[in-house]
C-alpha cells in the first residue's frame, strides 16, 4: 500500500499539505492556547503542532480546501504576527525551525513602552512633586489636569498593546493575563484612576518585554546547539572522497575525518588512531584516545590524527540530535508551571465580573426604596435605587481590578532579579528565582563546575636518586613540542617553576601512548604507563623501576613508595599518569588532574548549612575521578560515566524521589540536564554559551559560591512573593465585603485597595535588595 492510501485509511482524509510559520511573539503556552484555538475554527486544518519555545506554529492542511495565506490570518487573528512561513514536509524553514531573532528592545512595542514609561513618570512628577497641577483640557463632561493628561497618554502608548492582547483573549475565549490586564487598564481609566492605569500599563509592558528578551536568548541557545555539528561530511565512496550534506549520510557509509574536523556523525572508528575531544557529548575534561572500534559522536573535535569512521547513525538520530530535542522538549514541559497568574486569573476574573454584575443588578430589583436590617444589636438600611448599586458594583469591579495582586509578584521579582545582578548572579526570569526557592536538592556537573576545566600538575614523584626539577625538565622539553592539553598543564608548570626547557630532537608523536625525543644525545620518553610497559618495563607491585628483561632501571630507594602503587594510587584519585623516563631507566612520575575550584568546598558547606540535601554530582568522567572529587567535596551522592540523556535520566530520578532539583552545569553536554531540572542554572565565563542560555540561571565569573546566596535569595523571595499575594487579595477581600453596606467608596477603594496595597507590596518587596552575599548567611532564613 503506498504512504498515501496509508495516510487516506488512517485519517479518513487525503494526506495534507505541512507549513511552519515563524511566530517570534508566540512565547507561552497561554499564547500557543489561542493561536490553536484561531487555527481549530478554520475548516481544513488537520494538526498543529505549537512550539512556543522555538517560536514556531507547524500546521497540517489540506491544500485543497484553504491555502497558507488563510493560516496566516488565523494566526494573526489570534493576535500574533506570522514573520514567514515555508512548504516543508519535515516541519522546518530556513532557520532550523526556530524564530528568527527579534529585535526586542528597539522594536516598536519597546518604544512605545518607554514613551509612556516617561509620561508616566512625568505626570508623577506634576502630580506628586510639582508646585501647580493646572487644569489643561476642559469639556462639560470633565476636566482633565496636566498630570491626568500624561497618565492618559501613557495608558494609550504603552496600555493599548495590552487592552489589544486582551481583546484577542476575549475573541477566543482565553480568561489569560491579558485579559485579565486590558480589563484592569480600562475599568481604571474609565472611572478617572489615571495614575493605576498608567502604571499597570507600563509595568506590564516591561514584563512583557523582559519575557520576550528571555525567550529570545533561550532561541539562541537552539541555534547554537545545531551549529556544532558540521553541515556537510566527507563520505568515501567507490573509493573517492566526496563531500556531501550530513543529512545525506547513510548508516554504514564511511565518514572521512582530518585533523582539526568535527566528527559530522555517531559511529565507530575503522581506520585510524586520535585524540577526540567530546567535551560537548561526555563532558570528559581530557581528550580521548580513539583507535579502531571505538565510538565517536557528532560534534567532537577530531584533534591530532587521521580517521575513518563508519557511521551508525542518521545524522537525526544522532547524540547531539537527541540533545537538542531534549532542550526542546524539556523547556516546553516546563511553561505549564510558569504561569500561576494565569491559571488563577481563569477562575478569579469570571467570578468578580459575574459577582459585580450581581451586586449592580440584583439589589434593586429585591429591594423596594429602603430596607433597615438588623441583628446582634446592629442595624443597617439597605437603598434600593438603582445608582447607588450600580455605583457599588462599579466599586466592587475597581477593587477586583488585580493591580496589587499583579503588581505584587514582578516587583518582588525586580527586587531580587536586580540585587542578584548586583552581586553577580544573572536570573533569567521571575520564575526561575521563585522556583530556585523551592528546590529540594541540587545537583553538579563536575567538569568546568565543580572543576575549573583546565589540567594542572597535582603530583610530581622522582624514582631514586632523580631531583624533582629534573623530572619536570625532561617531561618539559618533551611535552613542549605536543600539542595535547596535557602537555599543557606541564609546560605551565615547569615555568612556574622557571626551569629551562632543554633543547629536542628527532621528536616524535606516539599517537595515543605519548612522546619521545632525543636530549644531550639521549633518547627520553614521557607517556603513560603503557608506553613503557611497551618498553619492557614491568609496573606490577614488586616490579618498581625494573625492566622485564632483566635490564636495571632505577631502584626504588628505601621510604618511597613503589612506582606501581605510586600508579595505582593517582589513577584511583582519578589523576591522569605521565611516566618519564629513558629505556633504560625510569626518572619520575607525574600527576595531572583538573582542579577541583577554592570556592567549590565553602559552596558545598554552605548549602548544607543552609538545609539542601542531597547534593549530588553528575558527570560523565569515569568512577576513579568521580570518587575522589565528591569525597574531597563533601558532596553526598555522585554518578559517573553518564552521556547527555543519562543525566537527564538521572535528574528525573531525583525529581521523583526528594522533588524540585536544580542542576548546576557548564557545557553543552550539560543542556538537557539543565532544560530537564526544576531549575538550570550554569557557570558563567567557563561555560559554554549554550549552557548559559539554555539554563535559566547563570553564575557570573564563574564564582560558585554565590550558589548558597542565589538560594537564599530566593528563599526569601518567595516569603515576600506570599506576603505580597496574600496580603493584597486579603486586603481587596475585606474591601469588597465593606462595599455592599456602603461602607467603601470608590475612593477609598481606590486609595487603600489600589494605590496603598501596590506601595504596600513594593516596599516590602525592596528588602530584598538589602539581601548582601557576605551577610545572608548569619541571617536565619
Amino acid at each position: 500500500m503506498s504512504d498515501s492510501e496509508q495516510g487516506e485509511d488512517a485519517g479518513n482524509e487525503p494526506p495534507g499539505a505541512v507549513v511552519t510559520f515563524s511566530v517570534p511573539e508566540m512565547d507561552c503556552p497561554s499564547c500557543a492556547g489561542k493561536v490553536d484555538s484561531s487555527l481549530g475554527r478554520v475548516d481544513g486544518v488537520q494538526e498543529a503542532d505549537l512550539r512556543p519555545t522555538a517560536g514556531t506554529a507547524r500546521v497540517t492542511y489540506d491544500p485543497d480546501r484553504i491555502g497558507e495565506t488563510d493560516l496566516i490570518a488565523a494566526i494573526e487573528g489570534a493576535g500574533y504576527e506570522v514573520t514567514n512561513g515555508s512548504e516543508s514536509g519535515d516541519g522546518t524553514d530556513g532557520e532550523g525551525g526556530i524564530a528568527p531573532p527579534s529585535s526586542v528592545w528597539t522594536g516598536d512595542r519597546a518604544i512605545w513602552t518607554w514613551i509612556g514609561a516617561a509620561f508616566l513618570v512625568g505626570g508623577l512628577v506634576v502630580e506628586f512633586l510639582a508646585g501647580a497641577n493646572p487644569t489643561v483640557v476642559v469639556t462639560p463632561l470633565f476636566e482633565l489636569s496636566a498630570a491626568d493628561v500624561a497618565f492618559l497618554v501613557a495608558v494609550l502608548t504603552s496600555g493599548v498593546p495590552v487592552v489589544r492582547g486582551g481583546y484577542y483573549s476575549a475573541r477566543n475565549l482565553s480568561l489569560d493575563i491579558d485579559l485579565l490586564m486590558g480589563t484592569a487598564i480600562l475599568a481604571a481609566t474609565a472611572i478617572g484612576l489615571f495614575v493605576e492605569a498608567a502604571t499597570l500599563a507600563v509595568l506590564f509592558s516591561i514584563a512583557e518585554l523582559l519575557e520576550q528578551y528571555a525567550m529570545d536568548r533561550t532561541r539562541d541557545s537552539l541555534r547554537e546547539l545545531m551549529e556544532l555539528a558540521p553541515n556537510e561530511a566527507t563520505v568515501v565512496r567507490n573509493g573517492e572522497e566526496v563531500t556531501v550534506p550530513v543529512e545525506e549520510v547513510g548508516i554504514g557509509e564511511t565518514v572521512a575525518v582530518r585533523p582539526g574536523e568535527k566528527i559530522p556523525v555517531d559511529g565507530i572508528v575503522r581506520t585510524g588512531t586520535s585524540a577526540v575531544d567530546q567535551s560537548p557529548i561526555t563532558g570528559e575534561s581530557t581528550p580521548v584516545d580513539k583507535a579502531d572500534g571505538d565510538e565517536v559522536y557528532a560534534g567532537t573535535l577530531n584533534e591530532a590524527g587521521y580517521l575513518e569512521v563508519e557511521a551508525t547513525t542518521t545524522d537525526e538520530g544522532s547524540t547531539l540530535s537527541r540533545i537538542i530535542d531534549l532542550v526542546r522538549e524539556a523547556q516546553a514541559e516546563k511553561t505549564d508551571k510558569e504561569r500561576f497568574v494565569d491559571r488563577f486569573a481563569g477562575y478569579y476574573t469570571p467570578s468578580v465580573v459575574v459577582l459585580a454584575i450581581l451586586t449592580a443588578a440584583v439589589p434593586p430589583l429585591l429591594i423596594d426604596g429602603s430596607v433597615a436590617v438588623g441583628f446582634a444589636g446592629y442595624s443597617h438600611t439597605f437603598a434600593g435605587d438603582w445608582l447607588t448599586w450600580f455605583v457599588r458594583g462599579l466599586t466592587l469591579l475597581v477593587i477586583a481590578c488585580p493591580c496589587a495582586f499583579v503588581i505584587s509578584t514582578p516587583v518582588s521579582v525586580t527586587s531580587g532579579v536586580t540585587a542578584a545582578a548586583r552581586n553577580g548572579v544573572l536570573i533569567k526570569g521571575g520564575n526561575h528565582l521563585e522556583a530556585m526557592g523551592e528546590v529540594d536538592a541540587i545537583a553538579f556537573d563536575k567538569t568546568g563546575t565543580l572543576t575549573k576545566g583546565e589540567l594542572g600538575v597535582t603530583d610530581v614523584v622522582p624514582v631514586g636518586d632523580v631531583a624533582e626539577k629534573d623530572v619536570l625538565r625532561y617531561a618539559g622539553a618533551l611535552e613542549r613540542r605536543s600539542e595535547h592539553p596535557i602537555a599543557d598543564a606541564v609546560r605551565e608548570r615547569v615555568e612556574e617553576r622557571g626551569i629551562e626547557f632543554s633543547e629536542v630532537s628527532d621528536f616524535e608523536s606516539i599517537t595515543g601512548k605519548g612522546v619521545r625525543g632525543t636530549i644531550e644525545g639521549t633518547t627520553y620518553y614521557a607517556g603513560n604507563p603503557g608506553l613503557f610497559e611497551e618498553l619492557g618495563f614491568e609496573l606490577g607491585e614488586s616490579g618498581g623501576g625494573t625492566r622485564a628483561d632483566g635490564g636495571v632501571a632505577a631502584s626504588v630507594p628505601e621510604g618511597t613508595a613503589d612506582s606501581a602503587a605510586t600508579i595505582d594510587a593517582m589513577q584511583r584519585d582519578g589523576k591522569t599518569v605521565v611516566l618519564v623516563g629513558t629505556a633504560d631507566c625510569l626518572l619520575g612520575i607525574v600527576g595531572i588532574a583538573d582542579e577541583i575550584r577554592p570556592a567549590a568546598e565553602r559552596a558545598i558547606e554552605n548549602l548544607h548549612r543552609l538545609g539542601v540535601t542531597p547534593l549530588v554530582m553528575l558527570t560523565g568522567d569515569n568512577e576513579g575521578t568521580a570518587r575522589a572529587v565528591a569525597g574531597e567535596l563533601g558532596i553526598d551522592e555522585y554518578r559517573a560515566g553518564l552521556l547527555p540523556d543519562e543525566k537527564v535520566a538521572a535528574i528525573e530520578e531525583l525529581e521523583a524521589e526528594h522533588g524540585d532539583v536544580a542542576m548546576v552545569g557548564d557545557g553543552v553536554n550539560d543542556a538537557p540536564a539543565l532544560a530537564t531540572a526544576s531549575v538550570g542554572v550554569a557557570m558563567g565565563a567557563a561555560g559554554t554559551d549554550t549552557a548559559i542560555e539554555t539554563a535559566d540561571i547563570a553564575l557570573m565569573g564563574d564564582d560558585i559560591e554565590k550558589l548558597p546566596y542565589l538560594y537564599a535569595l530566593s528563599h526569601k523571595a518567595n516569603s515576600v512573593i506570599r506576603q505580597n499575594i496574600w496580603s493584597s487579595l486579603g486586603v481587596k477581600l475585606l474591601l469588597a465585603v465593606g462595599v455592599p453596606f456602603g461602607y467603601v467608596s470608590v475612593a477609598a477603594a481606590v486609595v487603600v485597595g489600589d494605590m496603598g496595597m501596590s506601595l504596600g507590596v513594593t516596599g516590602n518587596a525592596m528588602r530584598l535588595s538589602r539581601m548582601d552575599p557576605e551577610r545572608f548567611l548569619e541571617r536565619d532564613l
